[in-house]
């Protein structure tokens, strides 16, 4: 496997909408396991393709809750409920973070590493992730959605507070 470069934005292959993947082949599933490969590498939970420069819709989530790698081809968002705002942070935007709005709750319908078409609900932090990622392969950055942008020792100062709650 090997790690890409991520890209930094104000590249504008971050907001370019990537493409539907045609046909899953033993290339695109290299490409899954050195985005997962990537992901891991940079400390993140999630990593979509147009953030390493290829501009095709898949992505990979692991929010670490012991569920596993999700690999996402083609994913789009059937439905969503319970909007909420809740923390955004990006590795493509390293260092900024948002209070960014997102549903609870989503369903989604993706190929799986078969080809499959597969429809899932999931919900709360990892719904959360999987819709920033989507919003990665539509072209969307998480700074256009949120309701407030902070540095990254503004979290940590929060993050401390709460802890102390």
């Amino acid at each position: 496997m090997a790690v890409y470069e991520i890209v930094k934005f104000p590249n504008p292959v971050l907001t370019t909408p990537a493409k539907p993947v045609t046909k899953v082949t033993s290339n695109l599933l290299k490409v899954l396991d050195n985005l997962f490969e990537t992901m891991k590498f940079a400390g993140g939970i999630g990593l979509a393709g147009p953030q390493v420069n290829i501009l095709r819709r898949v992505a990979v989530v692991d929010v670490e809750d012991g569920r596993g790698r999700l690999d996402m081809i083609n994913p789009v968002i059937l439905e969503g409920r319970d909007e909420e705002i809740g923390p955004d942070g990006c590795l493509s935007i390293p260092g900024l973070y948002g209070d960014t709005p997102r549903f609870k709750w989503i369903r989604v319908q993706m190929w799986d590493r078969e080809g499959n078409v597969v429809e899932f609900v999931e919900t709360d932090f990892r719904a959360r992730c999987i819709q920033h990622e989507i919003d990665h392969l539509d072209g969307i950055l998480f700074t256009s959605k949120a309701v407030r942008l902070y540095r990254e020792e503004a979290r940590e100062v929060a993050t401390r507070n709460r802890k102390n709650l």
